[in-house]
């Protein structure tokens, strides 16, 4: 039987027309890591909702920011957006494209602009959901 992490260990990315790397220049395989992304997305809103991808890359970041990453605000369900070029580049998105997206997702009611670089997560998620996901349930008034 193949061990999964032997081939993970085998596999390079595609290399560019023209473009020649060394051994030193390859970069070192990356560990996979766990996120915790709410259930509520992958069960409710992706089956309800017709996310495109700039959509779902970008609720998904913010929910990574909120969730995943030490964060003052966690329990509150406020993400940290310090800079939006650089979100971009981590995404690997147009800044335009991420706005377009953040803009969207609030229209949609996934999101509220608390203010300038901070976004409530958490506005989708009702008393009824975070019963039904087993998630816990505080009532921001927001």
């Amino acid at each position: 039987m193949v061990d999964l992490h032997s081939i993970l260990l085998d596999h390079k990315n595609k290399k560019k027309k023209g473009e020649e790397t060394t051994v030193a220049q390859e970069d070192p395989v990356a560990l996979p890591t766990l996120s915790e992304i709410p259930d509520i997305f992958f069960d409710k809103i992706l089956v309800d909702f017709k996310l495109g991808r700039p959509e779902i890359l970008v609720l998904m970041g913010l929910y990574r920011m909120t969730y995943c990453r030490p964060n003052l605000h966690k329990i509150y369900g406020i993400s940290p957006l310090v800079s939006i070029v650089e979100f971009a580049k981590k995404i690997e998105m147009d800044p335009t494209e991420v706005t377009g997206s953040i803009h969207k997702l609030e229209q949609l009611g996934f999101i509220n602009t608390v203010r300038s670089g901070q976004y409530f997560v958490r506005k989708y998620f009702t008393k009824e959901l975070d019963e039904a996901f087993k998630q816990s349930y505080d009532d921001f008034g927001i």
